[in-house]
């Protein structure tokens, strides 16, 4: 009895050909499954492509609600950003397609899954991290890592075996889901040379954005995004409204160096409108409702949220620990926050929340100020106090050294 494997598909040429060498280098009978998490593709088409090529069955799966509810807002409230630039949005999706992998492998009998990630990047292991947690009886199968073969050499393959590929124009490797897009390859492998304008599909470029500035008004909800200049909006709507709109303006492209998980420094290449500008804003939400101790404490734990989840480590039991922590700073994170979008530029330039700390009376320097001045001698007295006196001991130290010095070289000139 032949055996049956799972792959997550994609319809691009790697994954085409995964389903044919998985027929003839593990005689598998192979179950394709694509993901839908708003990357704008033709899932018919992929449905289609993949019957084609010899799959048993195909499963599409609609998981942008649960992508959005499960794992972007939790980001949103993370302030999530790896090496403080990443949104995310690829590392997010991951864990995802790793979980319905195993629901659709368990289903139909299977006994391994596959997946068509490099073994340079880091996808591989949150693909497989995320499996073996679930179902450690799969066997995970990552052609790429196996055939070794170059994309001329895929391509050939294809062609031999007669498969319905076409090879894609584009000089670009490209990942995308509703928050974000990856680009990689190509002439931005040179780190010293400007992404070209064919890089990027999301965002205008900033010298062609619009003259006038947009202003957006972002409402939030227990630190989840709810409304857009006062209209209420289901997460879907919101997320693509506003990278329709950030887009437009310029806003949201990334560019930097990264350290993936498997020791290699790359530069990567990102669009993600939307996450930059709601995580910009949710931060700064939080900073008008929330304690300077609780934010000092928060950013520490954000930080390791976005390296759990860059690393592979969605189902590591001290992710959901943190989200308790994060849950519980978030039942202040309502209000509005005013965003103002300018020729690639996103800028925070008003905010309002029932829950603010921020007191006029206190801060005022006008008449109708309620803070009494006289009270900060008290506090500068304390709050130096050691301080002052650690000082006056090394004073007194580095007095006696120089002395010392002195008098040790008045000797030796007698």
């Amino acid at each position: 009895m032949r055996r049956t494997v799972a792959l997550a598909f994609s319809g691009g040429l790697d994954t085409s050909v995964c389903v044919k060498w998985l027929q003839e280098k593990y005689d598998a009978e192979v179950v394709t499954v694509t993901l839908d998490l708003g990357q704008r593709d033709d899932m018919d088409e992929i449905e289609k492509r993949s019957r084609q090529i010899g799959a048993r069955n195909h499963y599409t799966i609609d998981a942008k609600e649960e992508f959005i509810h499960d794992y972007v807002f939790p980001s949103i409230k993370a302030n999530a950003l790896y090496e403080g630039k990443y949104p995310l949005s690829t590392a997010l999706g991951r864990p995802l397609i790793g979980k319905k992998l195993v629901e659709v492998a368990e289903k139909e009998g299977a006994d391994a899954v596959a997946h068509g990630c490099t073994g340079k990047g880091n996808d591989q292991v949150r693909i497989d991290v995320t499996v073996r947690a679930m179902n450690p009886s799969l066997q995970v199968i990552a052609p790429v890592r196996e055939w070794n073969m170059s994309r001329d050499e895929e391509i050939a393959y294809a062609q031999e075996r007669g498969l319905p590929v076409k090879p894609s124009k584009s000089i670009f490797s490209v990942d995308q889901n509703i928050w974000g897009r990856s680009v990689e390859s190509g002439p931005l492998e040179n780190p010293g040379t400007e992404p070209p304008e064919d890089a990027f599909e999301w965002t205008a470029s900033p010298e062609e954005a619009p003259d006038e500035p947009r202003y957006l008004e972002l409402g939030f909800q227990e630190g989840v995004p709810a409304r857009v200049d006062g209209k209420a909006m289901d997460p879907l709507e919101l997320v693509s409204y506003v990278n329709e709109v950030a887009g437009a303006h310029g806003v949201g492209r990334i560019d930097h160096i990264e350290d993936r998980l498997v020791g290699i420094k790359s530069r990567e290449v990102y669009e993600c409108p939307a996450a930059s500008v709601v995580i910009d804003a949710h931060r700064d939400l939080e900073k008008l409702v929330l304690t300077r101790h609780e934010l000092d404490f928060k950013a520490h734990v954000e930080r390791e949220w976005a390296w759990l989840v860059y690393s592979g480590l969605w189902l590591e039991p001290l992710r959901p620990a943190l989200d308790r922590f994060i849950a519980a700073t978030q039942h202040r994170v309502t209000g509005s926050v005013k965003v103002k979008l300018y020729k690639g530029t996103s800028r925070v330039v008003g905010r309002s929340s029932d829950y603010s700390i921020y007191d006029i009376g206190l801060s005022t320097y006008g008449r109708g100020s309620t803070f009494d001045q006289k009270s900060a001698v008290g506090f500068i007295e304390l709050w130096g106090l050691q301080s002052r006196v650690a000082s006056g001991l090394s004073s007194q130290a580095e007095e006696k050294e120089k002395n010392g010095h002195q008098g040790t070289k008045a000797k030796e000139a007698q």
